[in-house]
Parts: structure tokens; sequence; C-alpha cells
């Protein structure tokens, strides 16, 4: 094993961030001093933690500009868009502050005489976190600023392709005045973070990435008793009614499905249209495809970056492959996004169509730049083919019929059901995923209670 994380950029192949991994003693030492620093900060008052932690995410926004810049020699963010991860950065770190004093006040029980009792919620302790490179703050965030509002410590273990980003986001908080090790970041290889999970100096762990590191990291924590949040990706769809504002339909769908070259987890990945617009959706869907521009993330005129790695690109060019082979047809002539080069990480975007479920690329997640279109004759078929996958994240349905969307959506199996938007995150909702998708929940309200154990306290004031 390489004794040092490597970052190599997609922008041009070349090395852009280096650092040795932390030595097993020194992990040791840093969640020895974890644990010092929770036990302290545990019981600075909520609205005291609240202040300063608004603090640390006004020093982070400031740095916006290089923030920027490094998503996209990270892992290929343009330009163009990357101020977004600043802003949902933020939103979602003020809301999870504004709700926390409700959020982990005293729950109350009934009066009994002779008696006082209720239940506190308490921090869990020190939180590992493992974010990971394809939204490198917005994800790291959801158990972040929730960890530390609820008086926990926080170890960060980012992933390697966007180490980088858990250095700044430890820089600015430490700048702001956030107590010494109370969050800190760890180099760290697999290895090594299974380490961390069995050293019984970690309460709970909260993973974002793939489905089989999902499984190693609930097979590291076995016997170990501790909480363990996974959100391990998705195939997310949207039914398209035959009501619906097609041209509004299009235009957002191919966001959702393109946005960061599609390397989204809650990314459209298999959209369903009703037969009576599908010939009108799918012309309009194309045409704002061929809008993109594919280039380099730093040239201010990209809107579609490379995807993070050669391996990627390659992964979906293949599902493309195979489904043409299988008798699919491709909408996007590859010559009109003359950057796309087989072997390099720079893809075109793809609209493929006459796909069926047997097809990988309806069922395997493609965390890339294409989308396949099928046509449905009702709400039935489109439920049917909606709850035909391993994953359940978000699914979204495109109509004008508030009622008949909360019926489909009882019939759907997914964490976040979308009614006329997709691949956004209201940190006021639970973040949550059914299936492969995964387990626990972030954000809002809710997102606390994985944070916190409850303490009963039950005082006998009368003998």
């Amino acid at each position: 094993m390489s004794e040092s994380l490597k970052t190599f950029s997609p922008v041009d192949g070349s090395l852009y961030v280096e650092r040795a991994y932390t030595p097993l003693s020194t992990i040791d030492d840093m969640l020895d001093a974890a644990q010092a620093a929770q036990r302290e900060w545990r019981l600075v008052p909520i609205a005291e933690r609240a202040a300063l932690l608004q603090k640390c995410v006004d020093r982070f926004v400031s740095k916006k500009d290089v923030i920027v810049e490094e998503l996209a020699w990270q892992m290929g963010r343009p330009v163009k868009f990357g101020a977004g991860e600043v802003g949902g950065f933020e939103e979602r770190s003020r809301h999870m502050i504004s709700i926390a004093e409700k959020a982990l006040q005293t729950v109350e029980v009934p009066e009994k005489e002779g008696f006082t009792r209720y239940i506190k919620r308490e921090p869990v302790g020190v939180v590992f976190t493992i974010a990971p490179w394809n939204f490198p703050y917005m994800t790291a965030v959801n158990s972040i600023v929730p960890a530390l509002m609820a008086g926990n410590a926080v170890i960060l273990k980012h992933a390697t392709q966007t180490h980088l980003c858990g250095e700044r986001m430890v820089e600015a908080f430490v700048e702001a005045g956030l107590p010494k090790d109370l969050f800190q970041v760890v180099v760290a290889s697999h290895q090594t973070a299974a380490s961390i999970i069995q050293s019984d100096k970690v309460n709970f762990v909260c993973f974002t990435g793939s489905v089989p590191a999902g499984k190693a990291i609930e097979e590291a924590a076995v016997g170990h008793f501790i909480g363990v949040g996974l959100e391990l990706g998705g195939k997310d769809p949207a039914y398209v009614r035959a009501d619906a504002d097609v041209s509004y339909a299009a235009e957002n769908l191919v966001d959702g499905a393109m946005f960061n070259s599609g390397q989204s987890c809650c990314g459209i990945e298999r959209i369903y249209v009703h037969a009576d617009v599908y010939d009108d959706f799918v012309a309009k869907f194309v045409d704002v495809v061929k809008e993109y521009k594919l280039g380099s993330p730093v040239d201010p005129e990209t809107t579609l970056g490379p995807l993070v790695n050669a391996k990627a690109a390659d992964f979906v060019r293949g599902q493309v492959a195979d489904a043409v082979k299988a008798g699919a047809k491709s909408l996007i002539d590859p010559k009109l996004f003359p950057e796309d080069k087989p072997g390099t990480p720079y893809l075109a975007p793809d609209v493929v169509v006459d796909v069926d479920h047997s097809m990988r690329i309806m069922t395997e997640e493609s965390f890339g730049p294409v989308v396949g279109i099928m046509k449905v004759a009702s709400d039935e078929e489109a439920i049917r083919l909606m709850n035909d996958s391993e994953f359940g994240l978000t699914a979204s349905v495109w109509t004008n019929d508030e009622e008949a969307a909360i019926r489909i959506g009882d019939q759907v199996a997914t964490g976040t059901w979308f009614m006329n938007r997709c691949d956004y995150l209201d940190p006021a909702l639970a973040w949550t995923g059914v299936k492969n998708s995964g387990r626990g929940c972030t954000l809002s309200s809710v997102g606390y209670e994985s944070l916190t154990r409850p303490k009963s306290y039950h005082l006998r004031t009368k003998i």
C-alpha cells in the first residue's frame, strides 16, 4: 500500500494533492484528544454552540473563491457552478443550527405526584464522518455541523479525491474559534478507517458512498455497539404524466440528470414518460442537452466538466454501448462535443431511448451524464417501473395534479418524493433512503436523533 494519499486531477491528470497517511499511533492520540474536547464541549450551552458555529460558517463562506477553484481541480466541478456548493453548505448549516435548541430540548412526560420525570437528549460522543468526493462539502456538512451542535466531537475522513475539502473545513472552523481537537481531519486508507471504527473510541459513523463500502463499514462496526448511518446512492426515477408542463419538466429533468456531470446520488438516471407526451418531451429534452458545453472545469464557459476519472467515464460508455447493442438508440451525436475523448474523464452527455429494464443503463447506477427514457401507458406502469430497482433514495413526478402526485408517491418506495422538482435536499426535511440506498437519516430535526442518545431522569421527590 502507498504511504501517502494522492489526488490526481480530472482536469489534466496531474498530481494535485499529496498527504502522508496519519500514523496509527497519531490517530489514537487524535481520538483521545477528541474525547477530551467533547467532554468539555457537551457542557457548553446550546445557544453558545450556535453562536460559535455561525461564526465557523461565516469563516468558511469567506473562503468561497479558493474553494471554487479547488473543487474544479479536485473533482471537476465547473467554476461556473462551484459557488453553489458553498451556498448549499451554508444553507444546511444555518438551518440545522437554527433548529437545534428545539430539536435537542428535554422531552417532558406527564406529571406524576411525588416524582420528577423527563428525558434528556445527550450527545453520543465522537462522530466519525466518512465523506464522498461528488458533493464534498454539502454531504459532509449533513453530519458535521449537527454533530457539533448536539455536543459531539467530529473526526472527518474525506475521500481521496477531495481530501483538501476536509482540511479547508477544519481550517475555517478553527480560525473561527472552535475549540482545539473538537473537529479534526484524518488522512486514512480504507483499512485505517475500519480500525478507527473498531477502536471503541468513536460512537457513531456517518458514511456516504457505495453499497460495497457501506457493507464494509457495517462489517467493521459489528460487535462494537455503535450507530451507523449510511447513504449509499441511487438510480433515481422520474415520471412525466400526460398533464405535465412538458417544457418545464424537460428543462428541469435535464438539469437533474446532467448537473455535476451526473455524479449525484440523487441525480435523475431514468425517466418514464406517458405516451401522450413522450415524443414532445424527448424532443425538448434532447434540445436542452445539446446546449451544454463540455470542457475544462476551470473555463468559466464550461457547463459540463469531466467525470472524476477515466474509469468512471468508460463505465458509462460501456453501459450505453451495451444498451445500443441490445436495441436501444442514442440520441446525442458525440461529435457535438469535441472534448469527448475515450480513455479520458471527458464524456459527452447522452440520452438513450428504446430502453427497458433488461439493460444495465436502466438498473445499474451510472453516476454520469446519461439518462434512459421509457414510454409508459399509465400511472400504474410507471409506479411498477419506478419500484423495480434495488435503490430508493429519491423519485419525482411531473404533473399539475397534487392529489395524483400524493397518491402515486404513497406507492413508490423512496426516501424523498418530489413533485415538479428533483435533485435537491431541503434541510428542513429528513434525508433518508430505503433498500440499497442505505439507512438512517440526516438533516431536519429527525437528523439529530442519531447524533444523541436519550437519558431518562426518574426522581422520587416525596419519600
